[in-house]
């Protein structure tokens, strides 16, 4: 990729990587956003929607004239990133772990000249994770599924920056060593996979109901269904800082009796 000095007019593909420009102080330099860019929540109405993850409307951003175009390896697919690569140069981020969170926001610090922000933002979350470790500390570790998706159930699995925050909160996860980062499960087979003690059930991308609990539940020895927020598990960016906080009470949450 190269670039012809800092970057000064930003498109951003990534819900999360949005809100992490945001909080490196490049909301000026932001000229597009997904329309899935709920974060900050004044963007919608400020910013370009420039279309979804997996769909984007090209003549929109070649308009824009953006020097850089910020996408991910999950996210977006790899026609998108060819395509808008004939525009501008594209950054294609790919974090499946926290160490690579951080070496993300490093990277951006160098690569948009906000390198005094980029640290005290590291600073505060290497605080955040210290904080949340010892807060977890002795805690037990339980046997946890986390379902993204129903009609086919899909859980996280491997190499998932869910995975990496269920190892967080001591969620032992039944599925990841199972083929593919976003597995389609059998539940009538849960017990067999591994009978988790804790289902997690995600805010995004399908809204679980209770109905969903009640059919998971009765696949399993009485594990506690409980719903999560999606953002706070899947979101890589400075949306740790409200999830470390969050996580805490989830914890506190799955301690009380059913």
């Amino acid at each position: 990729m190269s670039l012809n000095g800092t970057p000064q007019r930003i498109i951003s593909l990534v819900p999360s990587i949005t809100e992490l420009l945001f909080d490196l102080g490049l909301e000026e330099r932001i000229v597009g956003i997904t329309k899935f860019c709920v974060h900050p929540y004044h963007f919608k109405s400020i910013k370009e929607k420039i279309g979804g993850t997996k769909k984007v409307h090209t003549e929109k951003i070649r308009l824009l004239k953006p020097d850089i175009i910020i996408a991910n390896k999950e996210e977006n697919t790899e026609q998108i990133v060819k395509d808008l690569s004939a525009i501008a140069p594209v950054w294609v981020s790919d974090i499946t772990t926290i160490d690579d969170l951080l070496q993300l926001i490093e990277a951006f610090g160098k690569l948009f000249s906000v390198r005094t922000q980029a640290r005290q933002l590291t600073d505060k979350i290497n605080f955040g994770l210290a904080d949340f470790k010892r807060f977890m500390h002795g805690r037990e570790w339980q046997r946890s599924a986390y379902f993204i998706w129903k009609n086919p159930y899909m859980a996280a699995g491997h190499t998932t920056f869910i995975n990496e925050m269920m190892k967080l909160n001591h969620f032992s996860n039944i599925y990841e060593n199972n083929e593919g980062r976003y597995p389609e499960v059998v539940v009538q087979k849960i017990r067999i996979q591994g009978d988790p003690e804790i289902v997690l059930l995600s805010s995004e991308p399908y809204p679980f109901k209770d109905e969903d609990a009640f059919e998971l539940g009765r696949h399993t020895h009485h594990a506690k269904t409980v719903f999560v927020d999606g953002e706070m598990f899947s979101w890589y960016g400075s949306r740790i800082l409200k999830a470390l906080p969050y996580f805490k009470l989830l914890q506190e949450r799955i301690k009380e009796p059913v």
